[in-house]
């Protein structure tokens, strides 16, 4: 058996075990869908959005990408901010990070990752602007893991300089942005940041003709 028919043999196994428990399961399902929560969040394949809080299909709209990052030239990450936010009307969204990332750990070194780099380059912003405070960390384990929790407050500060943020909080105060880390060690949660509709926006980021 190759690898595809082995997915396409649990696929079927899942159905069959949803159907067993609900048979209307994929029939509601698919009538529509209205998530609480956008998760933004890191590709890596060791941190399964879903899984690890507990989240059933149809409650969870997620975006990934290499360290979830929030770049204000990003459509992919606007579009879904947009429709999340605009239009399913999600009351949090969720921005993780995880100890150990790999596209963190790349950003501090002067490795070539060829077309990475512009991505990259993102994240080697947010720490030559934090640089003093991670190189005062000794242990390499530790200084990562320090840029990490810096990182989700970086993006999490990037998210509340959008329009579309800012004019879900003065139209229905919400959403609600947690900036949290996903410990891979522990497989725990740890909440670094929180913003709401109270929350300072710096003057030149913040939108009057909403």
């Amino acid at each position: 058996m190759n690898e595809k028919d082995k997915l396409f043999l649990c696929n079927r196994a899942w159905a069959s075990e949803k159907l067993g428990q609900d048979p209307e399961y994929f029939s509601d399902l698919a009538k529509d869908q209205s998530p609480a929560y956008l998760w933004i969040g890191c590709s890596d394949s060791r941190v399964p959005a879903n899984e690890i809080i507990g989240a059933q299909p149809g409650e969870l709209f997620v975006h990934r990408n290499i360290a979830n990052l929030v770049v204000h030239t990003d459509l992919n990450l606007l579009s879904v901010l947009e429709y999340a936010v605009t239009h399913l009307k999600v009351k949090h969204i969720i921005l993780c990070g995880h100890t150990g990332c790999g596209g963190v750990k790349a950003a501090m070194t002067h490795s070539n990752f060829d077309l990475l780099n512009k991505w990259l380059r993102n994240l080697k912003d947010v720490y030559y602007h934090h640089q003093h405070e991670v190189n005062a960390i000794e242990d390499e384990t530790e200084k990562v893991n320090k840029m990490v929790e810096i990182n989700v407050i970086e993006q999490v500060n990037n998210l509340i300089k959008t329009s579309v943020v800012q004019r879900a909080w003065q139209n229905r105060q919400y959403p609600i942005i947690h900036g949290w880390v996903y410990e891979m060690e522990t497989g725990l949660l740890k909440s670094v940041v929180e913003k709401d509709h109270t929350s300072e926006i710096e003057d030149i980021y913040r939108f009057t003709d909403l």
